[in-house]
This record gives C-alpha cells, sequence and structure tokens, in this order.
C-alpha cells in the first residue's frame, strides 16, 4: 500500500503537513507531496484533510 495525494483535489491547506508523525509530507508548488521512502502509512493524513485529496492505494 502507498498513500497518495492528488494534486487536483489538493487545494494546499497544509493541514497534513504538521499531523505526519515522521515528517514526510512538504509542499511543493502549493501542493502537498509525500516522501514514500518516509511514509509509514500510517494514514493520519488521510483523516485529516478537508478535501479527501490523500487517499491509500494498493
Amino acid at each position: 500500500m502507498i498513500v497518495e495525494v492528488d494534486a487536483d483535489e489538493c487545494v494546499g491547506c497544509e493541514s497534513c503537513v504538521p499531523e505526519c508523525p515522521v515528517e514526510a509530507i512538504s509542499m511543493v508548488d502549493d501542493k502537498a507531496v509525500i516522501d514514500q521512502e518516509t511514509c509509514t502509512q500510517c494514514e493520519t493524513c488521510i483523516e485529516v484533510c478537508p478535501t479527501e485529496a490523500i487517499a491509500a492505494k494498493d
């Protein structure tokens, strides 16, 4: 499983950035980007995203 951001849905609110316990999320061009090497798939970012732009994929 990987956790991905749909750039078309991301509004750049940065709600997910401080919530990530391993600091795997950064902002690039006002969109959230998840570092797959660092991400632990805890899904905390999915829970806090107000636009549902983040999802877990197989």
